[in-house]
């Protein structure tokens, strides 16, 4: 059985039926639509990004980037609702979209993070479909 997030059904139908319009949908909105466009060119049977990936991924231990970095929760925390703070010591706000509303609105900051922050912990780029989970899992919080 597959289960959708309040945001990921709409967005999975938007999606496969081609209704969305750019014009109505939200900057979040408008990331996951392209990471959404990008992961399908990769993968043909791609269909829907997946808020439970997105939770694994952050929370789970990597071993490809840097060994103080091993995980997202190395710097953000284990509650995306609650400030994290750097390696070397500076706050940064919290990731859930519920706690801070400004995250995720510029597309060119959010792949300037992810750049930085996923060979860091990965060692490599975050696959379109790794950044939609995640961007999914977020805006869940």
């Amino acid at each position: 059985m597959i289960r959708f997030t309040r945001l990921a059904m709409p967005l999975a139908l938007a999606g496969l039926a081609g209704l969305a319009s750019a014009s109505l949908a939200g900057p979040r909105e408008d990331l996951l639509a392209r990471y959404a466009a990008e992961a399908r060119a990769a993968d043909p049977a791609f269909t829907a990004f997946a808020a439970s990936r997105g939770e694994t991924l952050h929370r789970n231990r990597h071993a490809g980037g840097k060994a103080d970095t091993p995980a997202c929760t190395s710097c953000h925390g284990e509650d995306a609702r609650r400030a994290g703070r750097t390696r070397s010591g500076k706050a940064i706000e919290p990731m859930a979209a519920s706690a801070t509303p400004a995250r995720y609105t510029d597309p060119a900051k959010v792949e300037k993070w992810f750049k930085r922050n996923c060979n860091e912990v990965l060692g490599r780029e975050c696959t379109p479909r790794e950044k939609g989970d995640w961007l999914a899992w977020m805006t869940t919080q």
